[in-house]
């Protein structure tokens, strides 16, 4: 067993509605939409027309930049409608699935037979190119780039996080295909929980590093943070489980297969389950487990990092996990100075919560206050960070505007994600993620 690295700092949010371990829908949606804002740093070019035919796998759109990094259609059907916003940004692709499932054969291949440049043009062709995404910045990876290495977290300990184990211990061949293919390119390394690896301690052909601690030590920012961190000028290429199932399962088969299990959680959400569904899947497709309920937010993704869609969204490209919560609109008689407060958690003592930790709460949306002044101290989020950064001296880089600051501080080394913690904590109630997030689109504008 590998050396068990342990994370100091982190934080586990008690909140209810944990997925229940069952398929409770299996979901064959009429439509799915393509949202090219799911796909980090890409500038989209449309590939396609209203009535046009597609199959799984026929391409849909294009990166202006980098034109052989496509992205495909997960259901075969006909091409509904192209969705518009202002001045005619493109905000999705609807595509009417036709229930068959066709999809483009590109051919099984043996990983091993090939070589690095043949892997990355299957990858390629498939579309599933942008499940490849690299660090510094966390955009889809350039193709002509050489990683130093390519990093798989095998678990997720974000809140009400869907069980990898449950999602994907059945696709165990695929990803093992997925690793033999990626491994042509550059060395994988697979990060593994400290309690119940099975079944990914028994992948081979990677390196294998062991993780204990709380969130975030599923982030695979983090990882990669004590395993090879990343600096000026090098790059490290990071792949879900997710992703590397569809890789795998296109050199088995040939075809693309982007059909997943999401869990859908939440304290509002109606017996929470799984659901077998595609990405793009409409929220409402999903309204059994949350049902009539007035003043929801409906999230893809988990509930710190994901993106609130409402009922009439889709599921993201990268997400498993739907979550659900009341939106919290009411005030409270005293606010912050009523030390009771019991139905509400505290990460610092404020209320006498802590004086029951077994507990799990029914978490909302309210913010219980506004912005106010940004004086903490690097060392109120390091207790949540478990990463050798400045996270204070970064994020006023970033408000800033200073380059040379953010790459002093470690912008190469975090995407928003990897900061959702210090957000969730910050006493001055900062956007932190945007803040970084605004950061990284600067460090990019600088590098056209």
């Amino acid at each position: 067993m590998s050396k068990i690295i342990v994370l100091r700092g982190g934080l586990n949010l008690p909140v209810t509605g944990q997925a229940e371990m069952r398929i409770a829908k299996t979901v064959n949606p009429a439509t799915v939409a393509v949202c090219p804002d799911n796909f980090p740093g890409m500038t989209p070019r449309l590939l396609v027309r209203e009535g046009d035919a597609v199959k799984c796998g026929s391409p849909v759109l294009a990166d202006k930049k980098r034109p052989e990094i496509l992205v495909v259609s997960p259901v075969s059907g006909t091409v509904k409608e192209i969705v518009r916003g202002e001045k005619r940004k493109l905000l999705a692709v609807v595509v009417e699935s036709d229930g068959k499932r066709e999809a483009l054969d590109f051919g099984a291949r043996n990983p091993a037979e090939l070589d690095a440049p043949a892997i990355k043009k299957a990858i390629l062709e498939s579309g599933l190119w942008p499940f490849i995404i690299q660090r510094p910045y966390g955009i889809i990876a350039n193709p002509a780039d050489e990683p130093k290495a390519i990093f798989v977290s095998a678990f997720d300990t974000a809140p009400l996080a869907a069980d990898a184990a449950f999602t994907l211990g059945d696709r165990l061949p695929d990803i093992q295909k997925g690793i033999d293919a990626l491994g042509r390119i550059a060395k994988v390394h697979i990060s593994l929980p400290a309690k119940d690896a099975e079944p990914f301690d028994k992948l081979e052909n990677a390196e294998k590093h062991v993780f204990e601690g709380k969130h975030p030590a599923g982030n695979v920012g983090v990882q990669i943070s004590h395993v090879c961190p990343v600096t000026k000028g090098s790059v490290v290429w990071t792949v879900s489980l997710l992703g590397l199932a569809a890789i795998g399962r296109l050199f088995s088969t040939g075809k693309v297969d982007l059909r997943r299990k999401v869990a859908v959680a939440g304290s509002a959400a109606i017996e929470p389950a799984y659901a077998d569904t595609y990405p793009g899947a409409p929220m409402s497709t999903l309204g059994a487990f949350f049902g009539n309920t007035e003043n929801l937010r409906v999230i893809s993704g988990n509930i710190l990092t994901g993106k609130t869609v409402g009922r009439e969204g889709w599921l993201g490209f990268y997400d498993n996990t739907v979550t659900v919560l009341l939106e919290g609109y009411e005030k409270e008689l005293l606010g912050w100075a009523n030390p009771i407060r019991w139905k509400l958690f505290s990460t610092d003592h404020s209320y006498f919560s802590w004086l029951t930790p077994w507990r799990k709460y029914d978490m909302d949306t309210n913010l219980h206050g506004g912005p106010r002044a940004f004086v903490m101290s690097d060392a109120y989020y390091k207790k949540v960070l478990p990463m050798d950064i400045f996270p204070v001296y970064l994020i006023k880089a970033c408000l800033a505007g200073d380059i040379d600051a953010m790459e002093k501080f470690g912008i190469y080394e975090v995407i928003p994600e990897d900061l959702a913690l210090c957000e969730y904590i910050d006493p001055s109630k900062n956007d932190i993620q945007e803040i970084i997030a605004n950061g990284i689109r600067l460090m990019l504008k600088e590098m056209e």
